[in-house]
């Protein structure tokens, strides 16, 4: 007689996890409902529209040839349309002390992406852990997380200098060496590395806070037929996350784009982000406004496009977690 074992794949329940889909529109359907009103949205508007103004001048100013900036306002455009892409292409190609506005907006990517995506991707993890995984301690370490979001960036600017270049040093003595990066040209590991450190404790925060109320029978369910911490966290913690880490994707990604202090005191000179370049043409280009405003829009138009591409999931991971029931 003879024994076989047959070796089960672990089923996540996929049941459970639509049905807690559905709920969780259901419940962003209600949150809607209950913080909207008529002249909620009217006063919204009205808002929107005087705020936008500067911008949309802005913008039509980028547009605009060099003669008609210096002789009239941006408003005369309804009368009188004449536009051109020749500022664009003047203020790429303008140079700085070092890069020339083209450069520097690659530089922006290179900084911005990876800046974001390394928090989040830590964040998520470390919330994970800290709400489904149980060991000792983990509530001292969410609340010492917590607390590091009270600490101010500037206190830990000289800390993290010293630590990119020369090292730790109390008392004349070496207690962390340096890892000399900031000598390093094209580099763009300092500034990686600082803003994921200011961007953790808000985002793990966060993030638990949304992981933890995932219903327990889920994870149970999932455990109960076989899946590790590792199929559980990529097969369903982050798929019913997805909201709330594209929400704080968004958040960190305009952070960083629009960041001058971290960029001006951690990259490189031959690695400087748009908002360093821009800040250092604008007495070069003194009342040249056409280039101003076609660099200055320039700034403007990409997180514009990451928010409109997210907008969906950003809405959701507000609402989300809203109302119980």
């Amino acid at each position: 007689m003879t024994t076989s074992t047959v070796a089960i794949e672990p089923n996540l329940d996929p049941r459970s996890a639509r049905q807690l889909a559905r709920d969780t529109r259901k419940h962003e359907k209600l949150a809607a409902k209950r913080l909207t009103s008529k002249g909620a949205t009217i006063a919204a508007i009205i808002i929107a529209f005087f705020w936008t103004i500067p911008t949309f001048g802005l913008l039509v100013t980028s547009f605009r040839p060099p003669a008609d900036t210096q002789t009239s306002g941006w408003w005369t455009v309804f009368t009188n349309p004449d536009f051109s892409l020749g500022n664009y292409s003047a203020a790429l190609t303008a140079g700085g002390t070092a890069l020339t506005l083209g450069e520097s907006f690659l530089n922006s990517l290179a900084i911005t992406i990876p800046a974001t995506l390394v928090p989040l991707a830590l964040a998520s993890l470390i919330a994970y852990a800290i709400a489904w995984i149980d060991f000792r301690g983990k509530n001292l370490i969410f609340v010492s997380i917590f607390a590091l979001q009270i600490v101010p960036i500037q206190m830990a600017l000289v800390p993290l200098l010293s630590l990119f270049s020369r090292g730790l040093t109390i008392n004349e003595v070496t207690v962390f060496p340096g890892f000399d990066l900031r000598d390093v040209d094209h580099s763009f590991a300092t500034v990686w590395i600082a803003h994921a450190i200011f961007a953790l404790p808000l985002a793990v925060f966060l993030l638990h806070n949304f992981i933890s109320e995932i219903p327990s029978e889920v994870i149970e369910a999932a455990r109960v037929d076989g899946a590790g911490h590792g199929q559980i966290f990529f097969r369903m913690i982050l798929p019913l996350a997805a909201p709330a880490i594209a929400s704080l994707a968004v958040l960190q990604f305009i952070w960083v784009w629009n960041d001058l202090l971290v960029a001006t005191i951690f990259a490189p000179s031959t690695s400087l982000p748009m908002t360093q370049s821009l800040y250092s043409l604008s007495g070069t280009w003194g009342n040249q406004w056409f280039l101003q405003s076609a660099g200055t829009f320039l700034t403007i138009a990409t997180p514009l496009l990451v928010f409109f591409a997210l907008q969906r999931f950003f809405v959701r991971g507000l609402l989300a977690g809203a109302t119980k029931g």
